[in-house]
């Protein structure tokens, strides 16, 4: 008998087991699913010549920080510095790394000296440092996609947690609106092959958001204008003209602006009639504020090159001026993605960023990528009763065990089946057929392979569909010949 010391803590307590609010454990039917959601998207992925690749869950806090604006930094998980950092010798304070200035100036002053790393935020960023440490062995225009967790300190909520993961696509390295019109084609043909085919891209660009404000004459800030935008379709034009007149904006302006926000049509026409509209708005295309046609052009060429491709999914995609997502960094085309059968928010999103690595020393390298949120399409496709049914399913065939005897006969059987690329296992006790049949039907197991000492006498199966019930004889050859 092992000495008291040597019982596991774990077999001590009585306590209850839980996991961190936000995270979730994921049981076999479960990882089947989401492995079949990142099986079609690394598929896609690397059909369009992005290669794979991976950094480390913990980065530099010095890497983290600052990228993604105030509200993003606070929430970033930290990681205490390991070994006990307060105390150095019989329980004395070191006072040199943590004095009381400190702790009144607050936790910007105290953090650096406690914790220097931190869980990565998302994947674009580590992406970017990446590049920048490995510029001399990389090829430009340099593609990539990286599927792994994220951690956020977030409310947790439906659809959105503390630890996710995202599937990134992104290439750097090059200026050509070539690689915005691809991640539509992967946007569809992802989303398309999951099923999910009622959805909408939106596409809008940093610069013609900006001609919006130009067309204002300058009232107010950009940052209330776009986060005013940004909030139309929860809040509607009455809440946003509220929210814009508090901010500063006159009547007249909010006015011009909604003639401008409602342009309608389909995605050419929408261009046509803004171009117009910003005209009319005192915009004029050759003086400083010509940055909003570049934006209006960029788009243009967008839609040059869909329909080069051959895109014919045009009732899915949608030029959403009202689209006002990550103006800290994007500065050119952005993206996102909604599923319109669901309550559910976006499920993609994105952009082109013409600096991000400039806050690592190697500036002016031009990138645009966009992310999938792998959880948010699991609960859409489950709400909408999408995954096949074969998804869940590891093992396709179970081989019976009748005794001691048939149980060494089996083994050959099992031997082949597994050879052959069948999935198969041989329930490991000899029983009751009834047993056996219940366990592969719990699993999911949708054949049965059954050799009693009559069966094996004349060298035969019986293989058993439990979907059907049906029976039938059957040779090894047979089986195998059925299964592949």
């Amino acid at each position: 008998m092992r000495p008291y010391s040597c019982i596991p803590i774990f077999l001590m307590s009585a306590q209850k087991p839980s996991i961190p609010q936000g995270t979730r454990d994921f049981g076999p039917a479960v990882v089947a699913r989401r492995n079949h959601i990142f099986g079609i998207i690394r598929r896609v992925f690397e059909k369009f010549g992005y290669a794979p690749l991976e950094t480390p869950t913990l980065e530099n806090l010095s890497v983290l920080t600052g990228k993604y604006g105030e509200e993003g930094d606070q929430l970033l998980f930290k990681v205490l510095n390991s070994g006990n950092f307060l105390k150095k010798q019989k329980g004395e304070v070191i006072k040199e790394e943590v004095t009381p200035d400190d702790l009144l100036a607050g936790p910007k002053k105290v953090l650096p000296k406690i914790a220097e790393k931190g869980l990565r935020y998302d994947l674009t960023v580590p992406f970017a440092r990446y590049v920048v440490m490995n510029r001399g062995t990389l090829t430009f225009p340099f593609k990539r996609y990286q599927i792994q967790p994220v951690w956020r300190a977030d409310r947790p909520q439906r659809g959105r947690y503390r630890e996710f993961y995202q599937c990134d696509a992104d290439v750097v390295g090059t200026d050509s609106l070539l690689c915005e019109a691809e991640i539509v084609l992967m946007m569809s043909e992802v989303l398309n092959t999951l099923g999910l085919t009622d959805h909408t891209i939106k596409i809008n660009h940093r610069r013609v958001l900006g001609a919006f404000y130009q067309a204002l004459g300058g009232e107010g800030t950009e940052t209330d204008l776009f986060v005013a935008i940004d909030k139309l379709d929860k809040i509607g034009r009455e809440g946003v003209e509220k929210e814009l007149l508090e901010r500063g904006l006159s009547a007249a302006a909010t006015e011009r602006l909604f003639d401008l926000l409602s342009v309608g049509g389909d995605f050419e026409e929408k261009l046509e009639r803004l171009l117009a509209g910003f005209v009319t708005a005192g915009v004029a295309p050759d003086n400083a504020t010509a940055d909003g046609y570049k934006g209006l052009q960029d788009l243009q060429q967008v839609l040059a090159y869909l329909r080069g491709f051959g895109f014919d999914k045009w009732q899915n995609l949608e030029f959403d001026v009202t689209l006002a997502r990550g103006l800290s960094y994007y500065t050119g085309c952005i993206f996102e993605i909604k599923i319109n059968n669901v309550n559910m928010g976006s499920v993609s999103g994105g952009g082109r960023y013409d600096n991000l690595t400039g806050a690592f020393g190697l500036p002016g390298v031009s990138g645009v990528g966009f992310s999938f949120g792998v959880d948010r399409l699991y609960d859409c496709l489950e709400d909408l009763q999408l995954f096949p049914e074969a998804v869940a399913t590891t093992t396709r065939c179970l081989l019976t065990n009748f005794d001691a005897e048939g149980e060494l006969a089996m083994l050959p059987v099992l031997r082949q089946l597994r050879a052959a690329g069948v999935a198969s296992e041989l329930f490991p006790e000899a029983g009751k057929l009834g047993k056996q049949f219940k366990f592969a039907d719990a699993k999911g197991i949708p054949y049965v392979l059954i050799q009693g000492p009559e069966e094996r006498a004349a060298g035969q199966y019986k293989l058993k569909t439990l979907a059907t019930g049906q029976e039938q004889t059957v040779t090894l050859e047979q089986v195998l010949a059925e299964l592949q």
